[in-house]
């Protein structure tokens, strides 16, 4: 499912190095410890620039951060605003490379800020001061890690999801053949017999056609009630097969009654998911059923890998003779390992299941944020009361 466009990562990374040097100035033209000069301005312009590397060269950019810094205390008397290229070079570094390197910066990192605060700070080492410093160190990196993890996990959960759905496709063709292989079994059990009473029967009708006319007539009805009772069986058996064609009789796929199943997986993953379903839903066919829930799956996993952690709300209801199903999430920021993978085939997929039940499917971003999935599926039996 297509996302809505958004701002590139470049673009994003001139905006945060820009908003630095906005930060710097405004401190610095508002700084009553000393007047703004020329070299100032240069050294917070170069302080900022390590914001442009982070994405591809965390590490340098983290290095060079933390440099520059030196060259914006020693010519502008500003205070506050000086960490933030590093606080988000530190997040970067972290987001993109890790626990381990996220510690080793931490490591690396304390020593040079408590250096900084011995010599250009007027307060002691043991002020709250320095606390305030060094937490500005360890709590990008934890943000970062955090992110980093969560992003690995998500990404675990849909991988894991997908391998679970592959291996549900497969071990229901697999029953469905070895169902299939009972069926024809049993077909030709019926047709063997049918045709062995049949043809026995017809034998002797023929020979006592002529001798004894009451007994022919009674072998005559015993040939029709043989083959009324193997066409009966024939019958049955065929429109099981016709049903397999979109269920299997061993029924591997949830109805709709087992969308609420699918909350607690979800939620381990961040999504917040709501359902409401109507009671009236309960009486449609097993192969709409089968459909709606793949319906929802699907669309349920969009959100997971295109908006992450967010709100969804699924709604099943029924009008007449159409099951209406609408799934909403409110957006999210998706992580940049995983905004960007999908193919649209799972949209596709969806349409083509609704049309293949004589339904329809709309997708597309809402007016407020976040996706909308809505889909009416014919039901070709009437509502009854359960």
């Amino acid at each position: 499912m297509t996302r809505l466009p958004s701002l590139p990562p470049r673009v994003l990374d001139v905006v945060a190095a820009a908003a630095c040097v906005a930060a710097m100035c405004v401190e610095l033209a508002r700084s009553t410890k000393g007047e703004p000069s020329v070299a100032a301005v240069i050294a917070i312009v170069v302080a900022s620039l390590p914001v442009l590397l982070r994405r591809d060269r965390p590490v340098l950019a983290m290095v060079l951060a933390m440099t520059t810094l030196l060259g914006v205390v020693n010519t502008a008397a500003i205070y506050q605003t000086i960490p933030i290229p590093a606080v988000l070079c530190a997040y970067t570094l972290a987001d993109r490379l890790g626990r381990t390197a996220a510690l080793w910066t931490g490591a690396a990192a304390a020593p040079v800020v408590l250096a900084v605060l011995q010599t250009y700070s007027p307060h002691s080492l043991l002020d709250w001061n320095t606390a305030r410093n060094l937490g500005l160190v360890a709590l990008p990196l934890a943000l970062g890690v955090a992110a980093h993890e969560r992003r690995a996990h998500t990404a675990a959960l849909v991988d894991r999801a997908e391998t679970a759905e592959r291996n549900r496709e497969e071990e229901a063709l697999r029953r469905v053949g070895e169902e299939r292989l009972r069926i024809a079994r049993d077909v030709h059990d019926v047709v063997a017999h049918a045709m062995v009473a049949i043809n026995v029967q017809a034998g002797v009708g023929a020979h006592l056609l002529d001798r004894d006319p009451d007994q022919a007539r009674a072998t005559l009805r015993d040939i029709k009630r043989v083959s009324g009772e193997a066409l009966g069986d024939l019958r049955s058996m065929l429109g099981l097969l016709r049903e397999d064609e979109h269920d299997s009789p061993v029924r591997p796929v949830p109805g709709l009654a087992g969308i609420d199943d699918l909350r607690d997986g979800l939620g381990s993953a961040g999504i917040d998911l709501d359902v409401r379903i109507d009671p009236d839903v309960a009486t449609v066919p097993v192969s709409v059923g089968a459909t709606g829930y793949r319906i929802v799956q699907e669309a349920l996993t969009n959100v997971l890998r295109h908006a992450g952690p967010t709100s969804a709300r699924v709604h099943v209801s029924r009008a007449a003779d159409v099951v209406l199903i609408e799934v909403e999430d409110d957006g999210g920021a998706a992580p940049p390992a995983l905004d960007g993978t999908g193919s649209g085939n799972g949209l596709r997929g969806m349409r083509e299941r609704a049309a293949a039940a004589g339904g329809q499917l709309e997708a597309g971003p809402r007016p407020g944020g976040g996706w909308r999935v809505a889909a009416s599926l014919p039901v070709s039996v009437p509502v009854t009361a359960p």
